[in-house]
Formats: C-alpha cells, sequence, structure tokens
C-alpha cells in the first residue's frame, strides 16, 4: 500500500470515529488526508471500497499492536489475557481504531455489504481468541471466544463512552476471562 493510500486511511478512520460512517464526507476526507477526492475515488473506486478498505486498515492495525504487544513465548493464559486487554488501551490508535470499529459495526445494520465484511472480520477475530482459548482449555468451544471478543466490544463501547473507566473495563475483562476458562483469577 502507498503512502498516499495509507494516509487517506488513517484520516478515514479518524473521520469515522469522529462523526460516524453516515457523517463521513468524501470532500472532509480529502481534507484530512491533504489529497483530492479524485485520488481518494482512484484508489477506492467508490464510498463502498473506501469503507471496505478502511474496514481492513483497522483490523491490520489492530493486528500490528496486538503483535507488538504480546511474546508468543509466554504462558497460554497470559498471552489470552494480554490480547484481549490490548484492545482497552488508553492509546490514541487504539482509541481511534475501537471507536471506529464501534461506528462501522452500528453502521453494518442499515448496510448489507458492510455487515458481511464486518460479519468476517468479527469471525476471523473470534477464531484467533479460539485459538488462544483452547491453548489453555483444549475442551473450550468457539463460544467462549465468541463472548470475550463480545465483552471485550461492549466494555470498549462503555469505556470510551465514559461509562466506565479504562481500570474497570480492564477489571471486568479479567473476571469474565477467569469465568470463561474456569478458575478464580
Amino acid at each position: 500500500m502507498s503512502d498516499r493510500q495509507t494516509a487517506i486511511l488513517e484520516a478515514a478512520t479518524r473521520c469515522i470515529a469522529r462523526k460516524g460512517v453516515r457523517g463521513l464526507r468524501v470532500e472532509e476526507l480529502a481534507a484530512e488526508a491533504g489529497v483530492s477526492t479524485a485520488l481518494i475515488y482512484y484508489h477506492f473506486g467508490d464510498r463502498a471500497g473506501l469503507l471496505r478498505r478502511t474496514l481492513e486498515f483497522i483490523n491490520d492495525r489492530a493486528d500490528r499492536y496486538t503483535a507488538a504487544g504480546v511474546t508468543p513465548e509466554g504462558e497460554p493464559r497470559a498471552i489470552l489475557e494480554r490480547t484481549l486487554l490490548l484492545e482497552l488501551q488508553d492509546e490514541p490508535s487504539v482509541r481511534e481504531n475501537s471507536t471506529a470499529w464501534g461506528e462501522l459495526r452500528a453502521s453494518a445494520i442499515f448496510d448489507p455489504d458492510l455487515r458481511e465484511q464486518l460479519g468476517l472480520s468479527t469471525r476471523r477475530w473470534v477464531e484467533d481468541i479460539a485459538e488462544l482459548v483452547k491453548g489453555v482449555r483444549p475442551d473450550a468451544s468457539t463460544d467462549a471466544a465468541e463472548r470475550l471478543t463480545a465483552l471485550v466490544e461492549g466494555l470498549s463501547e462503555r469505556w470510551l463512552s465514559g461509562s466506565i473507566t479504562l481500570e474497570r473495563a480492564r477489571e471486568l475483562l479479567r473476571g469474565g476471562i477467569a469465568l470463561e476458562l474456569g478458575d478464580a483469577g
């Protein structure tokens, strides 16, 4: 991906996080990214293509900050916990990612194409977490990963909206992990 495409996708993520998918205007995005609207259409085809690629960008960025924060040679439970807790960081890119993800999720209710792509992204995330859960509890079903990823999304939304503190969100997530793994802590 070119530097310009990356700049456009970073700007699209910021714009979606601030104004939502419905509030995303290509002219404003172009100004935010410092490019022409024609260049956005050249790289992404149309609004649907831009949204699809922005969702991919958000997923890739989450993969990068998760991979950077987790050492694969640790204990399976610690890796699982750390991976999920990395979604609850007070870092600008994580806040932006989580906010934009929530906006895309809300918009997917009304947009079948976006719903399908978001569903695929969610299933991939659940599968990744399911592998980590099975590393701790080989008998666990994918349901545990589904519940944990849904918990992360809900806690993230509550934290980002100011309903709970980051510390409380992290505490609740640790408790949810302990319950899913069948231990006391």
